[in-house]
């Protein structure tokens, strides 16, 4: 009888899904986006796509080779990071702009808190931000596509600060991707590929997007200014990397909360923030700065919606 019995530590019920896996999901998720960058944009688009993704395992190498620790770079992580980061810069960076991001988001961002598990905030995201706070120019220089593929680019607004200022945009081409806006967040329909690809090989679920999208898009209809207003609320949706923060951004497993009630006020947040920048900010954007800023938020919110253990937490009898 002995023989049959196998003691080991927990956990005991173990998942076939391993962080490569998820992490390599995430990267084919993501294809038909980054695609249709480089289709809109032009190779130079690829080139900076190409950089970032070496940067940030290289990155991410040499730190755990110095330091002595495992070298951890084949789970894939670096470079969804690096994929990330190219895909919220516009296509006029300059080459040197994703090797700084790059080196931001995995040496101080995720190194410097301890690796995959321990950063405090997306990485990819604080590295896009970190970028516009330092360079704002060139971050905010967008590129329209038919205009990309010239030596000399012709920059204008996004459609969603042309929406801000009461213009009206074509939602046909947001959704397609015939648009102004950074490498990756141009087409609404490439990213609903990648983030309902997710949902049916369940490495995310509806709860976070969905709520959060919807949560943006009531703020907008009661603060914006404009009323029921289709094309209005329309850029809202499909502009300003909402999708691609949404589907792909606020659904890390490292900086979401763990809990679903945490998930739901976790996502309200977001979608509370993010319409706070756009409609009484100075820039029409806001979703970098909100999952940022919602990241920090998620431990407060998890000790709140962490269920009590079984016979703790009751009140003591008098």
């Amino acid at each position: 009888m002995n023989g049959l019995l196998h003691v080991s530590s927990s956990p005991h019920a173990r998942s076939k899904v391993t962080t490569d896996k998820i992490m390599f999901a995430v990267l084919l998720a993501l294809a038909p986006a980054a695609c249709v960058g480089v289709w809109n944009f032009g190779l130079r688009a690829l080139l900076l796509i190409a950089i970032s993704m070496a940067v940030c395992p290289l990155t991410e190498y040499l730190y755990e080779k110095g330091m002595k620790k495992p070298v951890t770079i084949a789970d894939g992580s670096a470079l969804v990071t690096g994929l990330l980061l190219a895909m919220n810069m516009p296509v006029q960076a300059p080459l040197w702009m994703p090797v700084i991001g790059g080196v931001f988001a995995i040496l101080v961002v995720k190194q410097l808190f301890g690796g995959l598990g321990q950063n405090i905030m997306n990485p990819a995201l604080a590295g896009r931000c970190f970028l516009l706070i330092s360079f704002p120019g060139h971050m905010t220089n967008f590129a329209a596509p038919a205009a990309a593929h010239l030596v000399d680019t012709v920059s204008g607004a996004t459609p969603l600060a042309a929406a801000k200022a009461g213009e009206q945009v074509n939602l046909l081409s947001m959704f397609l991707g015939n648009t102004a806006g950074t490498i990756g967040e141009t087409s609404a329909l490439a990213l609903l590929i990648g983030g309902i690809f997710l949902v049916c090989i369940h490495v995310i679920d509806l709860n976070i997007p969905l709520i959060y999208i919807g949560t943006e898009l009531l703020f907008a209809l009661l603060f914006g200014g404009h009323g029921f207003d289709i094309n209005f609320l329309g850029a809202h949706l499909l502009g300003g990397g909402l999708m691609l923060g949404a589907w792909f951004m606020a659904t890390d497993y490292v900086t979401r909360p763990i809990t679903k009630k945490g998930q739901y006020i976790y996502a309200v947040i977001l979608g509370l923030l993010t319409g706070v920048f756009r409609i009484f900010g100075n820039s029409a954007e806001g979703v970098s700065y909100a999952i940022i800023f919602t990241n920090l938020l998620v431990p407060l919110i998890e000790r709140v919606t962490v269920p009590v253990g079984f016979g703790r937490g009751g009140k003591k009898k008098a």
